[in-house]
């Protein structure tokens, strides 16, 4: 109406093209806006304005049937056909949204699903980790019982003979003190392999590097461990140019001890153990060979496990776990395997020192 009343005073200025048009605008929306039936309501009124206002004799609506026919046509065609256009993007736009909602709903339910299965690994890997913390307690409780106890059982009887007040020739009565250092000796390197160990896993384990020359360190370890070696020889190769290993002196020379006691207590009596050295770029590589049986293919997998003994070698099973930490700590790296000529050998790495 607002349309009509605005163009009406006009009607002799302009044709009958021009309100038609305008007239065609709030046709389309009521089309928008409304559904079918206001569509064609709005089309109805604005026909019957039309006819009114714009088609002689104007304000009357005896007109030609068929100038106003044509008119209500159109309008209700415009109206029709733009509710219906208007149907189906609505109609589209809710599809897509649905699907939208849909795809939202399937990855909120993936990502439950993700969640849920996170969790239940993260339940397994807690389960794992107790059950390897209740072997490692396991195997540390044997370790107390066998390999602490044995040193322990050797100094008490030692002990036991010499207070007992029996005269021992001097050699005899030397033999027992010297036992008796050595066990004890023997009890400080398990207890120091215990520490270490306790510190490896509480990512603790920092060397402190110093120049070391290695010649000096494993002739100092061989001498220090000739009763632990038994009748094993251990026969040393370093060139007399190996450079100084940017190393810690204490924790090196726990790797050398760990090695030649592992090496001595898988070789035959009257084997002889090589230890020799060489420079490799910016390295010094050191490799320890003994006569032994060598290493086994079950061995092989888990022999830089803590805790691992494999069941017979009567050990707490850290040694060669604690050597490992040692090297990587020091930018090294250690592996074992069967020598060409039979028996075991471990090959580690260490920094050249420099300065």
């Amino acid at each position: 109406m607002i349309v009509t009343a605005a163009l009406a005073p006009f009607h002799t200025h302009i044709g009958r093209a021009t309100p038609a048009l305008v007239l065609v605008v709030p046709v389309v929306v009521g089309g928008v806006v409304g559904g079918r039936l206001p569509a064609i309501v709005t089309a109805l009124l604005g026909g019957l304005a039309f006819s009114l206002a714009f088609i002689p004799p104007v304000g009357t609506l005896r007109v030609r049937l068929s100038e106003d026919a044509v008119a209500q046509a159109v309008f209700i065609v415009v109206a029709v056909s733009v509710r219906t256009l208007v149907a189906r993007e609505v109609n589209r736009r809710r599809a897509a949204e649905q699907t939208a909602a849909e795809i939202q709903a399937m990855h909120t339910q993936y990502q439950a699903l993700v969640n849920e299965q996170q969790r239940l690994r993260d339940e397994a890997n807690t389960a794992a980790l107790l059950r390897r913390v209740d072997e490692q307690r396991s195997a540390l409780l044997r370790s107390v019982s066998h390999d602490l106890r044995t040193p322990l059982a050797s100094i008490r009887a030692a002990a036991s003979d010499l207070r007992a007040g029996d005269i021992y020739p001097d050699d005899v009565r030397d033999e027992l003190l010297e036992m008796v250092c050595d066990e004890a000796e023997r009890l400080d390197r398990l207890v120091a392999n215990l520490l270490s160990m306790s510190r490896v896993e509480a990512g603790a384990l920092r060397p402190d590097r110093q120049a070391v020359a290695l010649s000096d360190l494993v002739t100092h370890s061989i001498e220090r461990l000739s009763r632990a070696l038994g009748d094993v020889k251990v026969e040393v190769c370093f060139p007399a140019d190996l450079p100084l290993v940017d190393a810690d002196y204490v924790q090196l020379d726990q790797v050398v001890t760990n090695l030649l006691e592992n090496a001595a207590r898988h070789s035959p009596d009257g084997s002889t153990v090589r230890v020799a050295g060489r420079q490799i770029g910016q390295t010094v590589e050191v490799t320890l060979v003994d006569q032994g049986s060598g290493i086994g293919a079950q061995a092989a997998a888990h022999l830089f496990e803590p805790f691992w003994t494999g069941g017979s070698s009567g050990t707490t099973g850290v040694g060669l776990a604690i050597c490992k930490a040692i090297v990587e700590a020091h930018d090294g790296a250690i592996h074992a395997d069967n020598a060409p000529g039979g028996g075991a050998r471990f090959t580690f790495t260490l920094p050249v020192r420099h300065g």
